[in-house]
């Protein structure tokens, strides 16, 4: 069973979301720690957009790690870098 839930909580845009039972179960799990029903959709997604961009992060991190090309001018600009330092 799919469960339809409207929100137009005088936010900026109302939408409506479709949860299969196991969001259903986690979203009544929230809402049964004080958080109302659009308080909970509108931290959950925050949040997963947070875990989403971190993980992006980490990706190009390591692509970027990776690079010997990058590499290269990361060493280069740190060899620069260093060059400027004052001579105490």
């Amino acid at each position: 069973m799919t469960n339809v839930i409207r929100s137009a909580d005088m936010a900026e845009k109302a939408i409506s979301v479709r949860l299969d039972a196991e969001a259903q179960r986690a979203l009544e799990w929230i809402m049964s720690h004080g958080y109302s029903q659009s308080e909970a959709i509108r931290e959950a997604l925050i949040r997963a957009a947070r875990v989403r961009e971190r993980e992006q992060i980490e990706a190009d991190a390591k692509r970027l790690g990776a690079d010997p090309k990058d590499r290269a001018l990361v060493a280069e600009i740190q060899e620069f870098m260093g060059e400027l330092d004052p001579p105490w």
